[in-house]
């Protein structure tokens, strides 16, 4: 079975960050390592947090132990997504260097959880950095937003068009643009991007998701890329299952990624079309 190493946050209610990638991974089969960067009591679109982040030299002794357990050089990929500081990114960056040289077909996937429309950077400015600088040469596969995609680039992202041409000038293996809106304002794009093709997944807009459906769709689709599928086909797997849970998760404050009956995971493929 293929064993994914998650690098994020963790909170104690609710599923964003590894609370939502380690339950998304397990329903769909794969056992997860999970390393928190940053433990706190929920995520902050609610009134009130607390918490803070994980300190690097407790993260490095944990790792090593995870090394000399054996555990390290079993892992098929590794998933990036929020980190509190840029001592954090280095610290994920040194431990997919030891995990590549391990293991060089692991399969590495940074989610850059930075920041977002309409307020822009949600982490410090050094962190960004430190994510283009540090993870992005490593990476195989990138999963930023629309606005994330921008930043990285220096692209305007205004339309699957500008995703396309952003995500194709990193010059990376396979990038999945998520959340792209259209022009009519009525849906939100996924789109998948390679050197040679570029495909499109749609679902409608609505008005209120729970946090969280981009950390699930970054854990889906590496865990269709892993089972050597094309990018096409991870982009239509991993578009029907998120869009079944956010269905299942309609009056809640929370994605129900765990509550009875967990139909999303044997959701239908949603469509796609070739854009380029």
């Amino acid at each position: 079975m293929p064993q994914i190493l998650a690098i994020s946050s963790w909170v104690a209610r609710g599923h964003v960050g590894l609370s939502a990638v380690v339950p998304t991974l397990q329903e769909v089969g794969r056992q997860t390592i999970a390393l928190p960067t940053i433990i706190l009591s929920n995520h902050l679109g609610h009134p009130q947090a607390a918490g803070g982040p994980v300190p690097e030299n407790q993260l490095r002794k944990m790792s090593a132990a995870l090394g000399k357990n054996g555990w390290l050089s079993q892992l098929s990929a590794v998933l990036t997504g929020f980190f509190p500081s840029a001592s954090h990114v280095a610290f994920a960056a040194e431990l997919i260097s030891e995990i590549r040289r391990l293991n060089p077909s692991a399969v590495i996937c940074v989610d850059p959880v930075m920041g977002d429309e309409p307020g822009g950077l949600y982490v410090a400015k050094s962190v960004a950095e430190a994510i283009k600088a540090q993870l992005l040469p490593a990476c195989h596969c990138l999963t930023p937003n629309a606005y994330e995609l921008q930043w990285l680039s220096g692209c305007p992202v205004n339309s699957t068009g500008d995703a396309a041409d952003a995500a194709q000038s990193l010059e990376l293996p396979s990038v999945l643009v998520t959340s792209v809106p259209s022009s009519d304002g009525k849906s939100l794009s996924n789109v998948a991007v390679t050197p040679d093709a570029v495909w499109e997944a749609s679902s409608p807009w609505l008005e209120a998701v729970p946090h969280g459906t981009g950390d699930v769709l970054a854990a889906l689709y590496l865990s269709n890329l892993i089972d050597g599928l094309p990018p096409e086909q991870c982009l239509a797997n991993a578009t029907g299952q998120l869009d079944a849970l956010v269905g299942a998760s309609a009056g809640s404050d929370e994605l129900q990624v765990i509550a009875p009956p967990r139909r999303w995971a044997q959701a239908n493929p949603a469509p796609v079309r070739r854009i380029r």
